[in-house]
């Protein structure tokens, strides 16, 4: 999967980017370079929620940082999805002191939200939008569920991950993704009937298993 190509789940991808992480902390450039491609889209995404246009020269900057420091990294491609993308916030959020402005959720990649289902209604919600009604739906929410939404939906993190990187309660992440998501179903006009027995003390939402 190629930087400008279309991810898919990722947690689809966790079992060849846990192997390849191995090989490349053995020294293997080429498996780090299949690493990068797996885990650049969606952390380029991720950036572009955070950054807007700066996303690739921050992104460079977390790559410098991710290979400098691969060797102590332990865990599979799950943890190693959660690791990068932590780093990147930190660059991300340097970057934002810097120039002293606050996140902004602008322009994410596209196809990033465009995910196979089924699902549920919210992730079917996502399912549907065009590039441009992605970007203007995921703009428009507070910015706490904007990055819930970057982290379980186009950096394909579980809850726990997602909070870790937040520095939140699983709970608190969950429920945030769940209302972004549910927001933007609302808006798209496809919550069903079957949503009403959702809570945000429990949502099933992308990336977490039951």
């Amino acid at each position: 999967m190629g930087q400008g190509g279309e991810p898919r789940r990722a947690q689809a991808y966790d079992g060849e980017l846990g192997a390849a992480v191995a090989l490349a902390q053995q020294g293997d450039e080429s498996a780090f370079a299949v690493a990068y491609r797996i885990v650049q889209p969606g952390l380029l995404g991720y950036l572009r929620g955070l950054v807007g246009d700066d996303a690739e020269d921050v992104a460079a900057d977390a790559w410098l940082e991710i290979a400098r420091d691969l060797g102590r990294f332990a865990g599979d491609g799950a943890g190693f999805r959660g690791w990068t993308a932590t780093i990147a916030r930190h660059r991300a959020l340097d970057h934002l002191r810097r120039r002293r402005v606050r996140p902004v959720t602008a322009t994410v990649e596209p196809d990033l939200l465009d995910l196979p289902g089924p699902y549920d209604t919210h992730d079917q919600a996502l399912e549907s939008l065009s590039t441009e009604r992605a970007l203007a739906l995921v703009r428009a929410l507070p910015p706490d569920q904007a990055e819930a939404v970057l982290l379980r939906v186009v950096v394909g993190l579980d809850g726990p991950a997602a909070a870790r990187i937040l520095g939140k309660r699983p709970g608190a992440v969950r429920t945030a993704a769940h209302r972004g998501l549910r927001r933007i179903a609302r808006e798209l006009g496809v919550e069903g009937p079957e949503s009403a027995g959702v809570t945000d003390d429990g949502p099933r939402t992308l990336g977490e298993s039951t």
